[in-house]
């Protein structure tokens, strides 16, 4: 066996001789990934329930912002995605000291967003007039929107630490601190919603500050000894403006891709929003559940990420390209695998997220129930999506990627949406066709856009054109 083998992720010989993937190895790795984002469905599920305590309204203010919350965050916080990037490919190729390079320059390009971060929280009601929600519904939206979003920036500087250990195989201490941040949002959320009666606000609050403590818990990890000994994590804490461009270049079009794909979703909760209260809160409910689906696999479409970019910087892309169709098919399967089982188990979950004394409840988990078909059918293709953008992202191909999401997301899913779910009276833009299906129309369109999106993006995975690309500059 060669020196480059033994030093290549994931790799095993078979009896013929040939490289092949070590599943073990992969999901080794995966599985506190795995864990992490289950963790973090579960945070975002917490949320929901102490705020299904409020209402159904509230429920559904939740919904109508949620989307275009999780777009701005994106957005802005792309650069913290491209941190794993550039450690993986370090650590692959044995330069331990650029990976906590790499970990420093995203976390100073995570803080020079938070000004960004702030304009967005004192625009929240300017955002949210051109949707024309009813006045209770935005109230409770901006009392949320406001302290969330000037908070936001603390889950920028959590991925771009969290990156750093990503990229490094570490992803024990990932699962750690996300355990941390789940414990501590319950009491979190208790305390600023009940004991200090701030209500949706206070979800909001509570979710800032078990961040705040995560990110103090992965502060320390980073700093600490072991890190300070064989990464220098103490030393290189200076601003590279070299490091910041070649990641803003890879991070700014990861955070087009996902927020062009959330903001669409948004915007088209924001239609069911405004076709009523109890299609709004039905989606916000499916949209939980089904990212105990999309969660998971995002932990593995990371791990994904990780030694894709640890077999580019080992010199091998070969071998990448093995493993980042491997991991990806793995993710569809998943995915798969998920919303087989959220059919059987949603008739038991759906209840528990609703107040039971709310006269609208019933009919909106009726409707949940409803969704959850064109739901789980699109997905096996998020699972390509994901797989495929994770892996093209280890190589620094993303650009294309955010082109493509770009224009699936506003000029076929928006337009489908629209005619899908509004009566004429209800239209944005007046004269095109409308079907009036309200939010089952919704979700058509979305199972539609998540299957073209996930099948391009596999093929731009597979057409292997990242293989030119050359993240750091060599």
């Amino acid at each position: 066996m060669s020196d480059a083998t033994t030093t290549l992720p994931a790799v095993r010989i078979g009896a013929d001789g040939r490289r092949r993937v070590d599943a073990r190895a992969v999901l080794r790795l995966a599985a506190p990934l795995m864990v992490t984002n289950a963790i973090q469905a579960a945070l975002n599920l917490t949320d929901t329930w102490f705020i299904g305590r409020i209402s159904t309204e509230a429920v559904a203010a939740m919904g109508s912002i949620y989307w275009l919350m999780t777009a701005v965050i994106f957005l802005l916080g792309g650069v913290g995605f491209a941190v794993q990037s550039f450690v993986s490919q370090a650590y692959g190729g044995g330069r331990r000291v650029r990976a906590a390079q790499a970990a420093w320059n995203g976390i100073w390009a995570g803080l020079a967003c938070w000004p960004l971060f702030a304009l967005v929280a004192w625009s929240g009601v300017a955002l949210l007039r051109p949707f024309s929600l009813d006045p209770s519904i935005q109230g409770l939206a901006i009392a949320y929107w406001e302290p969330r979003m000037y908070g936001a920036v603390l889950g920028t500087l959590g991925w771009a630490m969290m990156s750093f250990f990503n990229g490094i195989g570490a992803t024990r201490i990932t699962l750690m601190v996300a355990v941390v941040t789940l414990l501590a949002n319950i009491p979190a959320n208790h305390y600023f919603m009940s004991e200090l009666g701030y209500g949706m606000a206070g979800a909001a609050y509570g979710t800032n500050a078990a961040q705040a403590l995560g990110l103090l818990v992965g502060a320390a990890f980073f700093l600490g000894p072991r890190y300070a000994g064989r990464y220098r994590t103490r030393l290189v804490w200076r601003p590279t403006p070299s490091i910041i461009r070649r990641q803003l270049a890879v991070g700014l079009p990861v955070g087009v891709t996902y927020a062009a794909d959330v903001l669409g979703v948004a915007l088209m909760q924001m239609m069911v929003t405004q076709v009523g209260n109890v299609g709004a809160a039905a989606t916000q409910v499916v949209m939980m559940l089904t990212s105990l689906a999309y969660m998971p696999t995002l932990g593995l479409a990371s791990a994904g990420t990780t030694v894709v970019g640890q077999a580019i910087g080992a010199g091998d892309r070969d071998w990448a390209a093995q493993i980042g169709t491997f991991v990806t098919r793995c993710c569809a399967g998943l995915m798969l695998g998920m919303a087989l089982l959220l059919l059987l188990l949603s008739p038991w979950l759906l209840p528990g997220f609703l107040a039971g004394g709310d006269a609208s409840a019933g009919e909106a988990i009726a409707l949940a129930l409803l969704l959850l078909w064109p739901a789980a059918a699109y997905q096996f293709f998020d699972g390509l999506y994901f797989g495929s953008s994770f892996a093209l992202r280890a190589t620094g191909d993303t650009a294309m990627p955010a082109r493509t999401a770009l224009l699936l997301s506003w000029l076929f899913f928006l337009p489908l949406a629209h005619t899908l779910v509004f009566t004429a009276e209800q239209a944005w833009v007046p004269g095109l066709p409308q079907a009036g299906l309200g939010a089952l129309g919704g979700w058509i369109a979305l199972m539609a856009y998540a299957m073209l999106l996930g099948t391009l993006m596999y093929r731009r995975w597979r057409s292997e054109r990242w293989r030119r690309i050359d993240l750091w500059g060599r």
